[in-house]
């Protein structure tokens, strides 16, 4: 059974409490919070305080994926508004492994992220420091794209890769994730499946959200 994290990206902001609060109710298990700088990625999404007032509601955990550039600034800032999960991505970060150890210093859960074009044993070294790391199955900075069909194998070397090593840490999807490929991800090593349109977009996101955990 998959573990779910509808991105809020992907919510009404007009009705934002609303939204967070269906979450609450609905079986996904986290909640994703996208942040993009502009830089690192072509699009600004939010920042501290519309991070702040989801947590004001929430009461699944925080799952923060920050899509920007020199995260280190801000981790402690993103710890202080609510994330239980602060994930960097490996091509924004020259010293990894210090970032990594500084996301655990501040109490919270360190996950890393690949790009689709980033291979994922650029990660074999520092996996044993991790509690997640996020294959991205779209270019990372919009939402709605089309899922890109390599992510199968390289969660499935991922995979493998944390059974040699005998590791426990969660592999999470993001990007185009939906019931025609949810149990394919599962089936290859997924953990994690973030969905935003997908989920925010149905006419029922309780259901849709109760579909994809059953994979």
């Amino acid at each position: 059974m998959a573990f779910i994290a509808p991105s809020i990206l992907a919510a009404d902001f007009a009705n934002l409490q609303r939204d967070v609060e269906m979450l609450n109710e609905s079986e996904a298990d986290y909640i994703h919070v996208d942040i993009m700088d502009g830089m690192f990625v072509p699009n600004i999404s939010f920042g501290f305080p519309v991070c702040e007032a989801i947590n004001r509601y929430a009461t699944k955990l925080l799952d923060v994926h920050l899509m920007i550039e020199q995260p280190d600034r801000y981790l402690e800032k993103f710890r202080d508004a609510g994330a239980a999960i602060l994930t960097v991505h490996y091509e924004a970060c020259p010293h990894l492994h210090r970032t990594v150890q500084l996301i655990r210093e501040l109490g919270v859960l360190p996950s890393v992220a690949l790009n689709p074009h980033t291979p994922v044993e650029m990660l074999s070294e520092i996996l044993p420091d991790l509690s997640q790391v996020l294959i991205m199955s779209v270019n990372p900075g919009f939402g709605g794209q089309k899922f890109i069909e390599n992510t199968y194998r390289k969660i499935y070397k991922l995979n493998c890769m944390r059974e040699e090593l005998g590791l426990d840490f969660k592999i999470e999807v993001d990007g185009g994730v939906n019931n025609d490929n949810a149990r394919f991800l599962v089936e290859n090593g997924a953990d994690v499946l973030v969905a935003g349109s997908f989920v925010f977009n149905s006419t029922n996101p309780l259901e849709t959200i109760a579909e994809l955990r059953k994979n």
